[in-house]
């Protein structure tokens, strides 16, 4: 490929105009606004019970330095995220270079989010028993692995 054609294939495939590229945006930010919602509500629900990491904080908001059950479910749902969504972005970044179907990719992506959301609310909210959050979990690597293993053989047939 020349200079010309490269830049053509970036072009083509970072447009608002590529249905694939516009779900890869949509899903991403959902998950980034998701996150961000719940790191607020960790820090509401540490206001409401007073329970704070660190000395200073207690000291400036009146509570205490100690943990609360509802805050440490909400933030390790925050936490699960953390380790999760980073790996979806990889991965699906990746997978958009392989110029896949709209209908694949938006059902990967969107289900994705939908997978994750459902994760966050039926362990931060819910409490759901388990194997409600590991089925989620599972399920959202499972795709997470897809496009991996997609992207990994679309590579491949592509390195001549």
């Amino acid at each position: 490929m020349t200079n010309a054609t490269d830049k053509m294939v970036v072009e083509e495939i970072l447009s608002l105009k590529n249905p694939v590229f516009c779900s890869y945006l949509i899903s991403s930010c959902f998950l980034v606004v998701k996150m961000i919602l719940l790191a607020f509500f960790t820090g509401y629900k540490r206001a409401v019970h007073k329970a704070y990491l660190s000395p200073e904080d207690a000291d400036f908001n009146k509570g205490q330095v100690k943990t609360h059950d509802e805050v440490e479910r909400i933030r390790r749902a925050h936490l699960n995220d953390l380790e999760n969504i980073p790996i979806f972005w990889t991965s699906a970044f990746a997978y958009l270079w392989t110029k896949p179907s709209i209908t694949v990719a938006c059902f990967l992506y969107f289900g994705f989010v939908v997978i994750r959301t459902f994760h966050t609310i039926v362990y931060a909210f819910l409490a759901a028993p388990q194997p409600t959050r590991a089925i989620l979990f599972t399920a959202g690597v499972a795709i997470v692995i897809y496009m991996s293993i997609h992207s990994i053989v679309v590579g491949f047939q592509n390195l001549a």
